[in-house]
């Protein structure tokens, strides 16, 4: 049968790391000047038990990351995570979602946080670490290591979703109508050829997910009860 569990985390906050901002909110996460590093994606995909050791578990724990992140700003916050039959997963927050700027001609870009390092973790001398004790990377580890990834962003000035292939954008941003709450879902589907354990423990999640600390109320829907 499938099920619902609701985790309360109430450990303080994790080892994760903060949002990326300074003073004044200048943006410190990612270069808006590059909107797809290919090799940096290339060598995930070469690395990828570096990257992602214990598999789909730390992926998870990667798109979790951006959730905290955004509960520890706002005070409070909420994410469901979805276990699918297929072995893909959903994870869904009610945070800000994902920042978009526009250009010239009425183009407008997203962050670039699928297809370039988040500029906290890669390169850092001690990267934080996530509740099951390795490095936090950033998504972009989560897009290089899925067979597809979906991103999904609502904001109070509008709603987009785009598909991604191996980290590679195969679509551009498109819109999602109606109205709903602001936040982030990313849905991604882990590469079997890339990483080896593809299957999640709830157990093992339900524990980890506590970690992530006091603000964060998580959800997981769809294991085997």
């Amino acid at each position: 049968m499938w099920g619902t569990l609701q985790v309360r985390c109430c450990h303080g906050r994790g080892p994760a790391g903060r949002i990326g901002t300074v003073a004044g909110g200048r943006d410190t996460t990612h270069d808006w000047a590059r909107n797809l590093d290919a090799g940096h994606l290339e060598r995930i995909r070469r690395e990828p038990t570096v990257f992602a050791p214990g598999g789909t578990l730390h992926l998870v724990l990667e798109v979790l990351a951006y959730a905290a992140d955004e509960a520890e700003s706002a005070g409070t916050g909420r994410a469901v995570i979805t276990l699918s039959p297929d072995g893909s997963v959903a994870v869904a927050d009610h945070g800000r979602g994902t920042q978009t700027r526009a250009r010239g001609r009425g183009q407008v870009v997203r962050k670039p946080v699928m297809t370039t390092p988040d500029l906290r973790f890669f390169g850092a001398p001690r990267p934080p670490l996530l509740p099951d004790g390795h490095p936090r990377r950033g998504v972009s580890v989560v897009a290089a290591l899925s067979e597809w990834l979906v991103h999904t962003s609502r904001r109070r000035d509008g709603a987009w979703t785009q598909r991604y292939q191996h980290g590679i954008p195969v679509t551009g941003l498109t819109p999602v109508p109606g109205a709903g709450p602001a936040g982030t879902t990313v849905s991604f589907l882990p590469d079997t050829g890339l990483v080896t354990a593809t299957r999640v423990a709830v157990r093992d999640l339900r524990r980890l997910a506590v970690a992530f600390g006091p603000q964060l109320t998580v959800e997981i829907v769809g294991f085997p009860g």
